[in-house]
């Protein structure tokens, strides 16, 4: 429930996106409706599509700390760290009407979760992947410090690979990939994970 909860906003933008581009008229009209005052210029029937599906993901992403604040649940670190980001880039994507902003911002959240699992262990002494999983798994600290450290790899690679599909492929396959191919990696990688944390399991029993 909780990563259909987290992918909430990429659903929402992968929808929108898709009912803009199929409908350009109408994306192009609802745009300039909704979001022309915030622009510096008019929408194209091109750019709307992508613009709304930012704006939407942008509301979504408040919407879930709205929630979780009125239930009285803890609202965690990264999702305010994504708060942040999607609001900068996305607002600089509807604001010039220029989608690199906003394709830009799955790069930078991923590098911000890499930099912060590194900086954390260098200059604090903390691992936080240890933090949020020594309650489920005994590990050794070498183990800890592997998971760290790999964690911190994929999300850096990660961002690299969203740059590359972000310029090399039409903005539709970004938006495509951005939902199935960035899930599809990360539970390749949890799964590959969690064979991994079997044998250490095994070997603590």
């Amino acid at each position: 429930m909780k990563f259909l909860f987290d992918l909430f906003p990429v659903i929402l933008f992968f929808a929108m996106f898709k009912w803009g581009e199929g409908n350009p008229d109408a994306a192009q009209s609802l745009a300039q409706q909704y979001l022309g005052g915030l622009t510096s210029g008019a929408a194209t029937s091109a750019q709307a599509p992508i613009m709304l599906a930012t704006a939407i993901a942008i509301l979504a992403t408040f919407a879930q700390i709205g929630y979780l604040l009125l239930r009285r649940r803890k609202v965690d670190g990264m999702l305010w760290v994504s708060l942040a980001i999607i609001t900068v880039f996305g607002g600089a994507t509807i604001y010039f009407n220029n989608e690199t902003f906003i394709k830009w911002k799955p790069t930078v959240l991923y590098w911000c979760f890499g930099a912060a699992l590194v900086v954390a262990h260098m200059l604090f002494g903390k691992n936080l992947i240890r933090l949020m999983m020594e309650k489920q798994i005994a590990l050794p600290d070498l183990v800890w410090q592997r998971l760290n450290l790999s964690w911190a790899g994929f999300f850096a690679a990660m961002g690299l690979v969203n740059l590359y599909v972000a310029y090399s492929f039409p903005t539709a396959f970004w938006v495509n990939f951005k939902l199935f191919g960035f899930t599809g990696l990360m539970i390749a990688f949890v799964v590959a994970q969690s064979v991994f944390l079997s044998k250490h399991v095994k070997d603590q029993r």
